[in-house]
């Protein structure tokens, strides 16, 4: 029986690599209320024991995975005093067995930072529906991670709403440069963060808690730090360049307040094609998990009339420079989007933890970046050690401030 004839009636199994994440709970939420169509076989954490726990009461997954053995063993133990037959595993190559088990169909990858490449990559080579919302996964392998979806016969669908939005608005096969489908320019929408029209000086000042009250999404620590400072759009813009097979001057940031366009794809011909929505990350899930259909998503149809309008302006690259820097980084190429990457998700930890002012970020991310070689991306080895040399780096600045 061929495979969209079986399609027709198993329920599809799900991993979800980050399941107690705002990601990995809106899908949860979005499969939850289509049983008849989708399984979880795995959900996965890194330390958050009890969170993962409640999720497995209520979904009974084949496997649950938690970074460390101690957790491990604890959530093993509350599993078994419920009844529950869910096996326990821990550590990164459980993380790996899980996104490329033979029993499973679709994998969301939603952890968080550069952690996620490894288990994200594994789906990939065994040919999984691959629903990416790990943007570091393309950010420091972008040439690899595309060459092994193009060999393996993945399918990869972007759940960023940015890229699932212009996944929407392009033909559906894009590839080969977008000039050949006729598309002059990806036009990414930004919110703009809570510091919008901030002033530099106004910015030196930001806390922690400050930058992690997005005003539109629900987003955990780091990726609300790296909306604030616009870095999330910077590692949106590598992340599209890859995905469209676009350069980086084809992606211009407009910073959208109202989060209602989520993003745009213009032609030649003057059209500009966008896709609009309530600020709810189950659309885009809901769009990858179904993808070519289209399925219920628990989410409230958007009235314009209550939207009334919609703003547009140009990014502050001056206050926010990371934007510049991720920019650079792309057109740069080889190993300087790693080291981007590695070196922010250092500064982010350390400003979260209040080592770190809020501008400091941008700053050493550039001492980083103006410090380490790039080099040309030969495998997978050479994008981890550029990946750890720039961590070093980055940790050993901070020391020595």
């Amino acid at each position: 029986m061929a495979a969209a004839e079986r399609g027709a009636w198993r329920r599809q199994a799900v991993t979800v690599l980050g399941a107690t994440g705002s990601i990995g709970t809106s899908t949860l939420d979005v499969i939850a209320r289509h049983p008849e169509r989708y399984r979880v076989h795995a959900l996965t954490a890194h330390r958050s024991r009890e969170p993962l726990l409640a999720l497995c009461l209520v979904h009974r997954p084949a496997v649950a995975v938690l970074g460390d053995e101690r957790d491990a063993a604890w959530l093993r133990a509350r599993l078994a005093e419920a009844g529950v037959a869910t096996e326990v595993e821990s550590g990164p190559a459980a993380l790996v067995a899980v996104a490329e088990a033979r029993e499973v169909d679709v994998v969301m990858s939603a952890i968080v930072g550069a952690a996620g490449l490894l288990p994200t990559l594994a789906a990939v080579h065994a040919g999984k529906r691959v629903l990416l919302a790990n943007k570091e996964a393309l950010v420091m392998s972008g040439a690899l991670f595309m060459e092994a979806v193009a060999t393996s016969g993945a399918t990869l669908l972007p759940i960023d709403s940015e890229h699932n939005a212009i996944y929407q608005c392009l033909p559906v096969e894009h590839r080969g440069g977008l000039a050949r489908h006729g598309v002059t320019q990806l036009l990414l929408t930004a919110s703009g963060g809570p510091f919008r029209g901030w002033s530099p000086e106004r910015l030196a000042e930001v806390t922690p808690e400050q930058a992690c009250a997005h005003p539109n999404w629900s987003m955990g620590r780091k990726i609300s730090v790296d909306s604030a400072t616009l870095m999330n759009k910077g590692l949106e813009l590598i992340e599209a360049c890859w995905l469209f097979d676009a350069r980086p001057e084809q992606v211009q940031v407009v910073v959208h307040p109202q989060s209602v366009i989520h993003s745009m794809a213009a032609y030649s011909d003057g059209s500009v094609i966008a896709q609009l929505g309530n600020p709810d990350m189950r659309t885009p899930i809901a769009y990858g998990l179904a993808w070519p259909e289209r399925i219920e998503a628990g989410v409230e149809a958007l009235d314009l009339f209550r939207v009334a309008r919609l703003d547009f302006e140009a990014p502050d690259e001056a206050a926010f420079p990371c934007l510049r820097l991720a920019r650079e980084a792309m057109a740069a190429g080889g190993t300087a989007p790693a080291v981007l990457n590695a070196a922010n998700e250092v500064a982010v930890e350390a400003f979260l933890a209040g080592r770190l002012g809020f501008t400091g970020i941008a700053e050493l991310v550039a001492r980083v970046r103006d410090a380490e070689p790039v080099q040309a991306v030969r495998d997978l080895e050479t994008v981890l050690d550029a990946d750890a040399r720039a961590r070093r780096a980055a940790v050993t600045r901070l020391a020595n401030r």
